[in-house]
C-alpha cells in the first residue's frame, strides 16, 4: 500500500485532485489524468533495463523519474494508487488482437474497479485505448473522445473491448496476481518476437490528437491532419522526448536488434 507521502506525490505527477470518496466521478477524473501525463513507452525494454511491475519501484519510476511504461507497468501503478485511494479494484489479464489474431494469455495487464454494483475496466497502458473507465455492464456504444468503445461478451469468463467496432483485447473475468504475469514480461524482456522489442516507441494522447516517437521519427497528429518528422539528430531526439512527453534522458536509446525490418525501412525511408 503506498503511504500518504508517495500517493500525494503521485496525484501531483497526474495533476490530479485527491477524491473525497471512491466514486465514479474520481475515477473517472483519474484515469483521464494518468492517460493524458504518464506516456506509453518501450524504452526500457531496448536498454535492458529490469521491468517492475510487483512492487513500488515502478511507482518510483512513474513518479520520481517522470517516466511511463507498457501495460504491465502503468496498470499495476495505478493499481497501487486506486487501493491506496480506497478503491475496489481488480487485476485482470487480456489478450491482444493483433493482425486479426489473438495474442498469447497474460499478454495485456488491466483492471476492473467495483464501484456501487457496477463494474468498470480501467485501462491506463494500453496505447489508444479509452481515455475514461469502460462500463462491463452495458453492451452500448460508451462513446469518448477517443473513440467509440463497446464490449461484447464472449462466454461467462470472457469479454471482447472494441474500439469503432474493431476488437482491441479479450479481458478475462479471472482471479489475477501480478506474478502470474512473470512469465509473460519475460517473453516480452528477451524473445526476438517480442513486440515491444521488435518496436521502441513512446506515445501520448493529445487533447486534440496524438504524439508519437519511434525512435527518431515523430509523428504528430492533430484532428485529422498528421504531420511526420524524421529528426536530425540525438540532440534533436532527446529534445522530442523531453519536449513532448517530459522524459529527460542522458543519452539516446538504442533499438534493440529485434527491431522490426519494416520498421527499421520506414526511419531510413523517411
Amino acid at each position: 500500500m503506498l503511504d500518504e507521502v508517495t500517493t500525494a506525490a503521485y496525484l501531483k505527477r497526474i495533476a490530479g485532485e485527491p477524491p473525497d470518496r471512491p466514486d465514479l466521478a474520481a475515477l473517472r477524473h483519474l484515469h483521464e489524468r494518468h492517460v493524458m501525463t504518464v506516456p506509453f513507452e518501450s524504452l526500457d525494454y531496448h536498454l535492458g533495463k529490469e521491468i517492475h511491475y510487483k512492487d513500488e519501484r515502478i511507482v518510483e519510476k512513474i513518479v520520481h523519474a517522470r517516466r511511463g511504461g507498457a501495460c504491465g507497468e502503468l496498470n499495476s501503478a495505478f493499481l497501487f494508487l486506486l487501493r491506496a485511494l480506497g478503491f475496489t479494484v481488480h487485476l485482470r489479464h487480456g489478450r491482444v488482437w493483433i493482425g486479426g489474431r489473438l495474442r498469447d494469455p497474460y499478454n495485456h495487464m488491466l483492471l476492473m474497479v467495483e464501484i456501487e454494483g457496477r463494474r468498470w475496466l480501467v485501462d491506463v497502458g494500453f496505447g489508444k485505448g479509452s481515455r475514461y473507465p469502460i462500463s462491463l455492464d452495458t453492451t452500448e456504444a460508451q462513446d469518448d473522445p477517443h473513440g467509440a468503445f463497446s464490449v461484447r461478451k464472449v462466454d461467462e469468463r470472457a469479454t471482447d473491448v472494441l474500439r469503432d467496432g474493431k476488437p482491441q483485447y479479450r479481458v478475462y473475468d479471472d482471479p489475477t496476481s501480478l506474478s502470474d504475469f512473470d512469465q509473460a514480461i519475460h517473453w516480452y524482456r528477451t524473445s526476438p518476437d517480442s513486440m515491444l522489442l521488435q518496436n521502441m516507441f513512446c506515445s501520448l494522447p493529445l487533447e486534440d490528437g496524438w504524439v508519437v516517437l519511434k525512435d527518431d521519427v515523430l509523428a504528430v497528429t492533430r484532428g485529422k491532419e498528421t504531420t511526420t518528422e524524421k529528426l536530425a539528430d540525438d540532440a534533436a531526439v532527446l529534445d522530442a522526448y523531453e519536449k513532448w512527453f517530459g522524459i529527460t534522458l542522458d543519452k539516446r536509446p538504442t533499438p534493440s536488434p529485434y527491431l522490426r525490418a519494416s520498421v527499421r525501412m520506414a526511419f531510413e525511408e523517411k
